[in-house]
């Protein structure tokens, strides 16, 4: 059935009709001008003796989003009902790789084992060089799905027609599980050298925030914080930003011995980039299990109620999905 929204704001009382398929989260007050091409749109449902294409309107609309966090960078994102799985890395506890610059070892089993996974219909993979977000395990899941990544991972990731490569601020408009999405690719500052992509995901169904920009979902990557990155806020209302925070560090050169630079955020940066995104909630993820990350969630929760942005985060807890929109 239908939903119907009945505006008690104005003199002239006005019925919006509302598809189900359409999730119901925000009520947002439309500026003139798309009150009129809404109310044009859907005049056929409007009672005759309601009809006004002058009168503002209510619209109730905005993406639907579940998380359930896996471990470190890999989450499966519920999106309107579609399964994305970020970075997906699914190794036991003492499993350890020489990278040259460092040994990676994780502490930490998985929450959730490949075999007890939902069904998913994409992959958003921040870069396919590093075995903390894609490992030998995780890329069983890349056979036959749609994968989103940088273009040298989708070059070393060949032949594989499914796997896309992105630069940053490119854009894909595309069907996924039957729904219309939109993948954009976003700037980071990783390793140097080394490409590293975040992702705002759009689309059918997802409406628009207070200032009439499309809703969007920002999963950043590993990344630090960049200047380049405000610029989300002018292009999309970023409903929830999922962030790779834990401070990380790791030796600028392959010697092990040598200075360490900042390879992903803190909970200040985060906190900076949550206000310059004008996000509504924040996801914190990629804090636990590597001894590379030098914030664990103690002191991440410590830094974001230092910048007063703490009852606006979301904590996830390991296999467990949680209802963020």
């Amino acid at each position: 059935m239908p939903i119907l929204i009945r505006s008690q704001l104005f003199p002239i009382k006005i019925w919006l009709i509302l598809l189900t398929r359409l999730e119901i989260q925000y009520i947002r007050t439309l500026e003139h001008s798309q009150a009129q091409h809404l109310a044009a749109k859907y005049q056929n449902f409007f009672p005759s003796n309601y009809y006004q294409p002058s009168s503002k309107l209510l619209l109730i609309m905005a993406p639907s989003l579940n998380v359930t966090h896996i471990g470190t960078a890999t989450a499966i994102l519920e999106i309107n009902g579609v399964n994305f799985l970020t970075d997906p890395f699914f190794s036991p506890a003492g499993t350890s790789w020489d990278v040259g610059r460092v040994i990676l070892k994780v502490t930490e089993d998985p929450s959730l084992r490949l075999d007890q996974l939902p069904v998913i219909d994409a992959i958003l993979l921040s870069h396919e060089d590093h075995p903390d977000n894609l490992d030998e395990l995780g890329r069983q899941l890349l056979d036959g799905r749609r994968v989103f990544t940088t273009p040298d991972g989708a070059k070393n990731l060949s032949p594989r027609p499914a796997v896309h490569g992105m630069k940053a601020w490119e854009e894909i408009d595309i069907s996924i599980a039957g729904k219309q999405f939109k993948i954009v690719a976003t700037p980071t500052k990783h390793i140097p050298g080394d490409e590293c992509t975040g992702f705002i995901v759009s689309g059918e169904g997802f409406g628009h925030g207070p200032e009439g920009l499309p809703n969007a979902i920002y999963f950043t990557g590993d990344t630090v914080y960049i200047d380049e990155l405000d610029f989300i806020a002018d292009r999309y209302h970023v409903c929830v930003a999922v962030m790779n925070l834990g401070n990380a560090h790791a030796p600028i050169l392959d010697d092990p011995d040598s200075p360490c630079i900042q390879i992903t955020m803190g909970g200040k940066d985060g906190a900076k980039l949550f206000r310059a995104l004008k996000a509504d909630v924040l996801v914190p993820m990629h804090y636990e299990s590597w001894g590379h990350f030098t914030q664990f969630g103690d002191e991440l929760r410590q830094a974001f109620e230092e910048e007063g942005i703490s009852d606006k985060i979301c904590w996830l807890r390991g296999g467990e999905k949680i209802s963020v929109l």
